[in-house]
């Protein structure tokens, strides 16, 4: 069965991304919101007109469409409309919508012990380590190669992250143990964490839902995902007293902002901070004491 033609103006932008680097996701994500919006507008989208734009995002807004969402609708159409169209007069009608600023949700580390003991096989207690053990996001995990455990270095080496960044993530000896223990059962020779299918890694997809069945499981009540299991790892680092920027380092974070969000839920960090209505007390009773 053939495939219906692309047109020019499809293959253009698909050429513009690919000349800037995007990665596949990002191509696939900013044509189908460009598609959506042609769908709303009825005719080609480079023909759109500024208030085309604005009953876009108020028809968006109507049906319910998360800011999220919403503004990953706004990153594609800026692109298609300044870059593809050379029409960058439009990227001024589209509005980024705030986000609500919600915090993590971190798991304690007894919740983590048992959601990584009862992950079904050694190749998911694996997985899911290294996304709590290093850190790492579960596009990172399910994309690790055998040839990226580094154990002489005791590294975990990341190529092309997030931001089409390299870095290394560390490498503890519980979870080189971990991954040897798995070594040994699956015999992985590129992936290290195969797919159903050998020739592929294991998808986001998959992971995702084997947390999620997991942490049922285990009677965990929070909504927990591959991702839980990176912002325990920086929550419980910081609980630690590691230095906030050698955690940035390891989430490979670029900004310490990003970061520093970790703070709001370190609960031991709070517990151990002196309030000052309690060095106020102190200080009055210091005052009354007989001389």
């Amino acid at each position: 069965m053939s495939q219906a033609p692309i047109s020019p103006l499809r293959r253009r932008m698909i050429e513009d991304m690919t000349v800037r680097g995007f990665g596949e996701k990002t191509q696939s994500d900013y044509i189908r919101e460009v598609k959506k919006f042609t769908i709303f507008l009825g005719c080609s989208p480079d023909q759109a007109q500024p208030e085309d734009l604005r009953l876009y995002q108020l028809h968006q807004r109507e049906q319910g469409v998360q800011p999220p969402s919403m503004n990953g609708t706004v990153a594609a159409l800026r692109f298609f409309f300044t870059t593809t169209c050379n029409r960058p007069e439009m990227a001024r009608h589209l509005t980024l919508v705030r986000q609500p600023q919600k915090l993590p949700v971190v798991l304690t580390s007894e919740e983590v012990a048992r959601l990584l003991e009862a992950a079904p096989g050694p190749k998911y207690k694996a997985a899911l380590s290294v996304a709590y053990g290093a850190g790492l996001r579960v596009s990172e995990v399910a994309n690790l190669r055998v040839s990226d455990i580094d154990s002489k270095r005791m590294l975990v080496r990341v190529e092309q992250g997030k931001g089409k960044r390299d870095r290394n993530g560390m490498l503890s000896p519980r979870l080189l143990q971990l991954l040897r223990e798995w070594w040994l059962v699956g015999q992985p020779t590129t992936w290290l964490f195969p797919g159903r299918d050998p020739l592929l890694p294991i998808t986001p997809r998959q992971l995702h839902r084997v947390v999620g069945e997991t942490a049922d499981a285990v009677g965990i009540e929070k909504r927990v995902s591959p991702h839980t299991l990176r912002h325990s790892f920086a929550t419980h680092l910081l609980e630690q007293g590691v230095d906030i920027r050698l955690i940035q380092v390891a989430l490979g974070h670029s900004k310490l902002d990003t970061t520093a969000r970790y703070a709001h839920v370190a609960s031991k960090v709070l517990r151990e901070m002196v309030s000052p209505l309690d060095q106020l007390t102190a200080l009055v009773r210091s005052k009354d004491a007989p001389t």
